[in-house]
C-alpha cells in the first residue's frame, strides 16, 4: 500500500549547497540553499528566490557552490536563516573564514573543503540560477588517492518531509557497473 503526499518538493537526496558571493563591498556572503544541483555535465542550477546572494551574483556575475559538513551544521544553517541585508558580517560571526577564488570573482569558505567556482551563464526572471563550473577546488584533508573521498568530505543533506540535515552512509554499489550482472 501507498500514501498520497500530494504535490511537494521531495527529491531526494537533495545536497546541502553553500552558495558563496562579495558585494559591491568585497564583503563575502553566504547563503544556505537546498534547491540545486548539476545541469549538465560543466554546469550547476540553482534555484533561489531574491536575496543578497541573488543580487551578488548578478553584480559578479560569479559565485562558489560548496558544500555543507556535519562537522558544519550549526554555522551552515545559520546563515541559512540570517539575512546579510539584517547581518552584513554574517560569514564571520558564523565563524567562517574565506578566502579569494583564483578563478573566478567570489569567496571560497576555508572550512568548507569542496567547492565549485562558477561563472553566471544565466539568471532567469523565476528565480533559475545556471552557472558554468570553473574549477573545483578540494582541501588534501578530503582526498584519499587524489580523489575526493566521500566519507572524508562528510557531506549533508536536507530532508524535507522532517526538516532535518543527514549525514550520508555507505557506498552500497559501484555505478555503470554493477548493472551488469543482470547482462
Amino acid at each position: 500500500m501507498r500514501k498520497n503526499f500530494g504535490s511537494k518538493p521531495w527529491v531526494y537526496p537533495q545536497p546541502v549547497l553553500m552558495i558563496g558571493t562579495y558585494d559591491e563591498n568585497g564583503r563575502p556572503n553566504l547563503m544556505n540553499a537546498a534547491w540545486g544541483g548539476q545541469y549538465d555535465s560543466n554546469l550547476v542550477m540553482l534555484c533561489l528566490s531574491e536575496h543578497k546572494t541573488t543580487a551578488n551574483i548578478r553584480l559578479k556575475k560569479a559565485f562558489t557552490v560548496s558544500f555543507a559538513t556535519a562537522s558544519t551544521v550549526v554555522p551552515c544553517d545559520y546563515v541559512g536563516i540570517v539575512s546579510a541585508n539584517k547581518e552584513p558580517d554574517k560569514v564571520a560571526k558564523a565563524g567562517f573564514t574565506v578566502s579569494k577564488s583564483e578563478t573566478v570573482d567570489a569567496p571560497i569558505i576555508n572550512e568548507l573543503p569542496l567547492t565549485l567556482e562558477c561563472r553566471l551563464v544565466k539568471f532567469n526572471e523565476d528565480g533559475i540560477v545556471v552557472g558554468e563550473i570553473l574549477n573545483v577546488s578540494a582541501d588534501e584533508s578530503i582526498l584519499t588517492d587524489g580523489n575526493v573521498d566521500y566519507k572524508k568530505l562528510d557531506a549533508i543533506i536536507f530532508d524535507p518531509t522532517s526538516a532535518a540535515y543527514i549525514k550520508l552512509g555507505e557506498k552500497v554499489g559501484k555505478a555503470f557497473s554493477d548493472g551488469n550482472k543482470i547482462k
